[in-house]
């Protein structure tokens, strides 16, 4: 079953100022409709991207936009700062309107777009869950059936009769949130909050909209730059570009493409420092080619100006959805720390545990239980599936788990 449906939406700003323009342009308007014309300035316009001069006075933050989403699905909505999904989001949940095409929902809509939307700074925590309930059209008595539970998931039960005002950010979101979850709206409408909470409350969001979405059979939008967040939650995704669709698909499709649309993975298998004094001279991947189940080999050239006798290096691999997979220190090696005269130490990680796919490193060295220097992404490889087991066979991407135990040694 269709419970919302987008129709050619688009969205146009007058730049730099607040409302539709002058009151020339509003005539202008007015005379068009009157003899039955099209509005003159949908006609003009530049496309949104925020990182070129502005050619035009008018710009389309959303461009003919078309979707349609069942019943009980989480449809993830990704893209870059500014390429219209919280536009996008205000449109559907009727904050503003669209400036062509129509949207068409059955049902009530929850919306939680911005840290606090919809609460009463003045109004108490608890009075807010009755305003925010009755907006949505809840009688008392529904409201009330759901406020223990509300207060229960958000964690706020100590300052529940405390104004919002004095809240921190993290404890609006928690409120807002747990508002927008339990009084059953069919389609929960979230944008980029939840980065605001703590691990544990993102933890139990992710949760609760799980269960909203595959135990109560309720609708979920979400937006997140969270490539995790957006693969372990949606069942499908579209990926906006300069207010245009540029993909829409399965999560893992969608996530894929907008990874590959925005990072050029240029494969970065040597780094070189441009600073004769810092500390890490040289890393290199001495592989050709890094497959699964193989020997990994990290190389390092140290600054011979250290001295000290304490020194070891950290180095964390990162998958291009930002998420750490593993984790390899020389602390756990020669009595804790790397030989201060060894100036070449190698890494080697002998059962190389990743999957398929592209990989970043950062690295750190600690002197004397300091962290000395840092560096991101100084490297960038790609790892292809291998014989993981001796058996002949070429495991899938979807057979080995990158997250598996590292066996390593430094010398």
């Amino acid at each position: 079953m269709i419970i919302l449906k987008a129709e050619n939406i688009s969205k146009q700003y007058r730049l730099g100022l607040v409302g539709t323009g002058t009151i020339s342009h509003d005539l202008n308007r007015w005379w068009a409709g009157v003899r039955g014309k099209e509005d003159p300035f949908l006609k003009i316009g530049s496309v949104n991207d925020r990182s070129t001069k502005a050619d035009s006075d008018y710009v389309w933050a959303l461009r003919d936009i078309n979707f349609e989403v069942k019943r009980g699905e989480v449809l993830g909505i990704i893209g870059k700062n500014g390429a219209g999904k919280s536009t996008l989001l205000k449109i559907l949940s009727r904050v503003t309107g669209p400036t062509t095409g129509e949207i068409k929902t059955k049902g009530r809509i929850a919306s939680l777009l911005e840290v606090g939307t919809g609460f009463h700074p003045e109004l108490t925590g608890r009075e807010n869950i009755y305003l925010n309930g009755a907006i949505l059209g809840m009688s008392k008595a529904e409201i009330k059936a759901k406020e223990e539970e509300i207060v229960q998931f958000s964690g706020c039960e100590r300052y529940i009769d405390t104004p919002v005002k004095r809240y921190s950010s993290g404890m609006r979101v928690r409120l807002a949130f747990a508002v927008a979850a339990f009084l059953e709206p069919d389609i929960l409408v979230i944008d980029e909050v939840l980065a605001v909470g703590d691990a544990e409350f993102q933890k139990k969001a992710v949760g609760k909209m799980q269960d909203i979405s595959k135990g109560e059979g309720r609708t979920v939008l979400f937006v997140s730059h969270n490539m995790a967040a957006v693969k372990s939650l949606c069942t499908r995704a579209i990926v906006l570009e300069n207010g245009k669709t540029v993909f829409e698909g399965g999560t893992d499709e969608s996530v894929d493409y907008y990874i590959a649309k925005n990072s050029d993975k240029i494969i970065k298998m040597n780094y070189s420092s441009l600073d004769e004094n810092s500390l890490f001279q040289e890393i290199s991947i001495k592989n050709n080619i890094v497959s699964s189940g193989k020997t990994l080999r990290i190389d390092f050239k140290i600054h011979p100006k250290i001295n000290e006798d304490k020194i070891n290096i950290h180095i964390g691999v990162y998958d291009f959805n930002d998420e750490k997979v593993l984790h390899i220190s020389s602390e756990y090696f020669n009595d804790g720390y790397i030989d201060s005269k060894n100036k070449n130490p190698i890494c080697e990680i002998y059962k190389n545990p990743l999957i398929q796919g592209f990989y970043y490193i950062n690295v750190g060295i600690v002197v004397d239980n300091t962290v000395a220097e840092e560096l991101k992404k100084c490297l960038i490889f790609e790892v292809m599936n291998g014989d993981f087991f001796n058996t002949g066979i070429i495991l899938k991407p979807s057979t080995l788990k990158a997250k598996a135990l590292a066996h390593y040694k430094w010398c």
